[in-house]
Formats: C-alpha cells, sequence, structure tokens
C-alpha cells in the first residue's frame, strides 16, 4: 500500500507493517504502545522531546547525535558504553571521588565524615 500527500490521523492496531518505509514523513505526537521496532533505522531525524519508557533498547547505536540535555534514570546500564569507555565503570570512579552528602540528622550525631568535619584524608 502506498500513501503519499496525505494529510490525516492514523490508528493501526493488531496490524503487521514490518518493512515499510517512511520518507519525509511527520509523525509528532505520535504514540507507540507496545509495538516492535526492532531493527529500526533512524537517519536524519528530530526526535528532541522524545520520551522512552520500560524500553528494550539493549544493542542500541546512537551515533553522531546531539544528546544535550538527555537525560537517563533508572535504566540497567551495564555493557553501556560511552566512546568506549564502559558507563558502570565512569559511575562507579565518580561515586569513590564524590561520595554521597551525609544528612544532617547524621552530622548532628557525630556521623560526618572526614571531609565534613574539615580534615583532610
Amino acid at each position: 500500500m502506498k500513501i503519499d500527500s496525505v494529510r490525516d490521523r492514523l490508528e493501526v492496531t493488531k496490524s503487521v507493517l514490518s518493512g515499510s518505509v517512511f520518507n519525509d514523513v511527520n509523525l509528532s505526537g505520535s504514540t507507540f504502545t507496545d509495538v516492535n521496532m526492532s531493527g529500526w533505522s533512524l537517519d536524519d531525524v528530530n526526535v528532541s522531546g522524545l520520551r522512552v519508557h520500560n524500553a528494550n533498547v539493549s544493542g542500541a547505536r546512537i551515533v553522531s547525535a546531539n544528546l544535550c540535555g538527555v537525560t537517563i534514570t533508572g535504566c540497567t546500564l551495564d555493557g553501556m558504553t560511552i566512546n568506549g569507555l564502559l558507563v558502570t565503570e565512569l559511575l562507579s570512579l565518580f561515586a569513590e571521588r564524590h561520595p554521597a552528602p551525609v544528612p544532617p540528622a547524621a552530622i548532628a550525631a557525630g556521623g560526618a565524615s572526614e571531609l565534613e568535619s574539615g580534615k583532610t584524608p
């Protein structure tokens, strides 16, 4: 099926559209739920404001992309690399050099670390 120069809203359910090609198409505001997108390729696309929740993106490769302002939270990062560096190792090194702040209640109870008490290691 070929759709050309159409301005309409599609509601597609329980369908197989594998192998479809989208070229010069505006999908802004679209929602994809319970969709198999494995093997997808996105080239020269604007996905600013993209929200990915509860998704399997293992094996994804992001190359030459603008990642300014990207937030990643609550994700499994095993094997994830940035410019060839394991993210889990980077986070571990950061945690070693920047320990979590001690809650005020712990400081009041005498539980401050050497850094918080003014002593140098």
